[in-house]
């Protein structure tokens, strides 16, 4: 509230909000009057009354609403690939805080770099730790793909993290587990990781300012032209903490003789 931002202190205040209304979580006095303070310091600047706002879908007919509830849901019709614009105009007196939520898979080439209240990073390194390129490897070349990830600090624990990678089809994962050789990866611990053909899903919790890297042993078995889909990483039961990378096309060249 000091720093004048409300959607990122609106984000702290739902927590704190659950954690007062857990009865099965014991706070002490002092930490009941510090959340307390911040919720009146949140709370003292919003004025009540109905909600009232204008709202245009896709540029069509201005639509107006009112209501006395705290949240209302509106579907928003989708066709195609064209794009769809949505316009709000808040009436009230007080603040109106918007989403848009969708769901789905991004068609190929048209995923995009983007995150928020979490970091992510990737490295692809040879077996020497050399950071390579990973969209032009010769055949038997054997790497590790390094998936970073931050926990910027702002909010509570992050658990029940998710990290999806999935690969190319013409890369291979190596799973050291069969070998005993999990030690050579370096890899930060986790809850627990599920390795399948073409996929590697972790699943762990990372506390404020925690960095975590995971590691992924690679060979690039195939040769041919393939596409390396997006990396992401989110909290399962929170879509407002999320980290993604592109994908992009990857060439595994045959072996030179």
């Amino acid at each position: 509230m000091l720093l004048e931002d409300r959607v990122k202190s609106f984000e702290v205040l739902k927590e704190i909000s659950a954690s007062l209304a857990d009865q099965g979580y014991w706070m002490s006095t002092q930490e009941t009057a510090v959340c307390l303070r911040a919720v009146s310091l949140f709370a003292g600047k919003q004025k009540r009354g109905d909600l009232t706002f204008d709202y245009n879908i896709g540029k069509g007919k201005t639509v107006t609403a009112t209501t006395g509830l705290p949240l209302v849901q509106i579907p928003i019709p989708v066709s195609g690939l064209k794009p769809h614009q949505v316009k709000i105009e808040n009436k009230s007196q007080g603040i109106l805080f918007t989403r848009v939520i969708t769901s789905g898979i991004p068609s190929r080439g048209n995923e995009a770099d983007e995150s928020n209240n979490l970091l992510m990073e990737i490295n692809y390194v040879d077996a020497d730790g050399k950071t390579i390129d990973p969209t032009r490897l010769e055949q038997g070349s054997e790497f590790v793909a390094e998936v970073t990830v931050r926990h910027p600090g702002v909010r509570r624990t992050y658990e029940n993290l998710a990290l999806s990678q999935v690969f190319p089809s013409g890369w291979e994962i190596n799973n050291l587990r069969l070998s005993g050789d999990e030690e050579f990866l370096k890899t930060s611990g986790f809850t627990y990781q599920d390795i399948r053909d073409d996929r590697v899903f972790t699943y762990f919790n990372l506390a404020p300012q925690q960095s975590k890297t995971f590691r992924v042993s690679l060979t690039a078995s195939y040769a041919g032209d393939y596409y390396l889909p997006g990396v992401n990483c989110e909290t399962m039961y929170d879509p407002g903490i999320y980290a993604r990378k592109k994908g992009r096309p990857v060439i595994v060249s045959k072996a030179s003789d």
